[in-house]
């Protein structure tokens, strides 16, 4: 039979079926592959004719099976991307050990009369056994307030014997009827609206759109009670791992309990209980990152994408693809509703939905507060004075908020002290040694460091080219040097700063949150971390320091992310407890993203955004794909490049390249980039098949890497 087997190759290979094993299409199993035995799945096709004698046998199978919508998911994801079906398959089975049985939990209680010498200790154990219940060894000892050599003795007398129990479940059940707080008249509206495709079934997207804190997670969240008690599973997407700690909390308070989380910061055991509970039904709610779309439900009801604009959703290396894309596909394979949440929605949900192919649900108001009032201030003429980063508008309200117990939020989206470091003497500046990109200095840690390989190194006192000393200066801000100007202005406020450079886990992301949620912090300084989705009562200003930043770069969704990103941010103000305000530091005031942000003209510039991308044919109007080739010497990647170029297809479609990529070293690793430009209606994964199949292969250290629909073009 055919098994697909979980390596980065196209096809799938023929294997005998030892006498006595029962196999269907979907078990998974272990095969020998070479030298070693590997994961696969028994797949459609007809077997080769290939010689019984020559075949070798499957291992053994194990306790996993993909049902047909998951198979056909898997060969679906690896078409469009341009992927070997087998290298998303590994996506599926990324957690082996969830393919065994899960080992029993280990108890002991009472069997038989006390022993003939019954001290205290033994006493104290036997009253807590005294109910007829088990309990582990551990946790028995603990209760009882005795060494576990006390309860060995016990068990050696024989009035303890050991038994198995089922493992206590991952999460308890969510209650769908769980009495929870009354929505408005608009939220119950789009909630009704979202409820019936949820109870019914069937394939539906619908975009649900609303100004921060309009209350779309409540909305969606009766979208979740309605596929529940319709007896299916559910699926939640957030964008970020710092994000799900408020959700929980929130998800907690409507259902009375957590759903099962998924994310690269789970630990093992917790990942195999949760992909064992997925696939048995027992889990019946999950909220992941973006490879929890890979995960064999059982009974999916319902996914969610919330914040679907976040460009976290796109995965950027190994099997490239957009979550926020393959869960429509995965709500169209498995004929289920979709719900695509955001209060900034990507262009192309805007389209869809503009079109008709996607639902499209808006809610106009925020649930308490009005929105913030947004000004604009022109760094030209109102900005600080030389040496300072924070305008003194800006100053004079986190002094008014702070003074009267509010807090205040100071955003930029650049991590670390500052981008870049250079000697006043000779001009030397510190730049990666793997890649093409400055170093960026982190103060508070003493290193510059580089945020694409992640090579540091320690901050000379001299500059390492002319040996001046006192020359090395810092050029530009990060959040770490917006804190200390922040600290240096009000030495009397509780400064935080929210990067990922500075906390040292999950857990300490989230209690850094938590110290803002609680009022416990003054003046956060965050980058995007704090944009996304998070509810602070007590913050009422906002300050973006350098709007501009997003703009800068040559990128055709330049003026999208930042509308998306700063409209988000200036809406963390006056969200709970007190109106707000938000300050926006530019150059360029009269940009028509900052005239919109400052206006509140969302429509208005989601309308300009698609005629742009119209008359260019970008996307949704055209198509997109990046293709990268890489080498370990720049003359390796120009030699397979140029071979490449001349392999292009005819027809009706635009390549460019191939060129430097703007970031042409990465990791030791030279780079150009094609970049193809196609009609909309183009197979662009068909297009590019031919263009590989025609080019050499890569031979050596080359690689090429496609990417459909990128995100990202660095």
């Amino acid at each position: 039979m055919n098994v697909l087997v979980t390596v980065a190759l196209e096809r799938t290979y023929t294997y005998a079926v030892p006498d006595g094993l029962s196999l269907r299409v979907g078990d998974v199993v272990v095969v020998p592959f070479g030298p070693r035995l590997m994961l696969g799945v028994v797949w459609e096709g007809v077997p080769e004719p290939i010689d019984g004698k020559k075949l070798k046998a499957v291992e053994r199978k194990l306790d996993g099976h993909l049902d047909a919508t998951m198979r056909r998911f898997v060969s679906w994801v690896a078409d469009y991307t341009v992927t070997p079906p087998g290298q998303v398959l590994r996506m599926v089975l990324r957690v082996p050990g969830a393919l065994l049985p899960e080992k029993p939990v280990l108890a002991l209680r009472l069997a038989g009369p006390p022993p003939d010498r019954l001290t205290e200790a033994r006493r104290r154990v036997l009253d807590v056994l005294g109910h007829g219940e088990a309990r582990t060894k551990a946790a028995l000892a603990e209760a009882a307030r005795v060494s576990t050599s006390v309860v060995d003795g016990l068990v050696e007398a024989g009035t303890l014997r050991q038994v198995e129990l089922p493992p206590e479940p991952l999460v308890p059940p969510p209650d769908p009827d769980r009495p929870h707080k009354a929505l408005t008249e608009s939220q119950e509206e789009a909630a009704e609206a979202l409820s019936g495709p949820a109870a019914e079934g069937g394939f539906e997207v619908t975009l649900l759109e609303g100004v921060t804190g309009s209350g779309k997670t409540e909305v969606y969240f009766e979208a979740v009670a309605a596929a529940l008690k319709a007896g299916r599973q559910v699926l939640v997407l957030v964008p970020e791992i710092s994000l799900t700690g408020q959700f929980l909390e929130r998800f907690e308070a409507r259902f009375g309990a957590r759903p099962a989380e998924w994310h690269s910061d789970a630990t093992p055991k917790a990942r195999e209980r949760t992909w064992r509970g997925v696939a048995s039904g027992e889990v019946r709610a999950v909220a992941g990152a973006r490879s929890a779309l890979f995960l064999p439900f059982r009974e999916l009801g319902l996914i969610v994408v919330d914040e679907e604009h976040d460009p976290a959703y796109k995965q950027e290396d190994g099997v490239i693809y957009n979550a926020r894309d393959m869960a429509v596909v995965r709500g169209m394979l498995s004929e289920i509703p979709v719900v695509l949440s955001s209060a900034t929605p990507s262009v192309e949900s805007r389209a869809n939905a503009q079109k008709g192919r996607y639902r499209h649900i808006t809610l106009h108001e925020r649930f308490a507060m009005p929105m913030p009032d947004i000004t604009a201030i022109d760094m030209r003429t109102e900005g600080p004075e030389r040496g300072r980063w924070l305008a003194p508008a800006l100053v004079k309200a986190i002094a008014e908020e702070t003074g009267h117990g509010r807090q205040a939020l100071l955003f930029l989206n650049r991590r670390g002290y500052a981008p870049l470091t250079l000697c006043r003497k000779c001009g030397y500046r510190f730049e990666c040694p793997n890649c093409s990109a400055w170093l960026v200095e982190h103060r508070f840690r003493g290193t510059l460091a580089c945020h694409h390989c992640g090579f540091e190194t320690g901050r000379p006192d001299k500059c390492p080219n002319c040996a001046a000393e006192h020359s090395l200066v810092p050029c530009g801000p990060g959040v770490e040097r917006v804190a200390e100007e922040a600290m240096s202005l009000f030495p009397d406020r509780r400064v935080l700063i929210l990067s990922s450079d500075v906390v040292a886990s999950l857990a300490d992301l989230r209690e850094r949150f938590a110290v803002v949620e609680r009022g416990e912090a003054d003046i956060v300084i965050g980058t995007q971390l704090v944009a996304k989705g998070h509810n602070f009562p007590h913050l009422s200003v906002v300050g973006v320091v350098d709007a501009d930043l997003g703009l800068a770069s040559a990128d055709p969704r330049a003026a999208e992310r930042t509308f998306q990103l700063l409209q988000q941010v200036t809406g963390r103000a006056g969200r709970g407890l007190h109106e707000g305000r938000a300050f926006v530091q530019t150059f360029e005031p009269s940009h028509p993203v900052m005239a919109a942000i400052v206006s509140g003209d969302k429509d208005g510039f989601y309308e300009r955004e698609l005629e742009a991308r119209a008359r260019q044919g970008l996307p949704p109007f055209g198509r997109l794909a990046a293709l990268v080739v890489s080498a370990n010497a720049r003359e390796q990647a120009v030699a397979h490049a140029k071979a490449m170029a001349l392999a292009v297809p005819s027809g009706d479609v635009r390549v460019l390249g191939p060129a430097d990529a703007p970031l042409a070293v990465i990791r030791g690793r030279h780079r150009l980039r094609f970049l193809v430009k196609a009609p909309r209606g183009l197979d662009m994964a068909a297009f590019i098949r031919a263009w590989l199949s025609a080019s050499p292969k890569p031979a050596g250290n080359v690689r090429v890497s496609v990417d459909i629909d990128p995100v990202s073009f660095l």
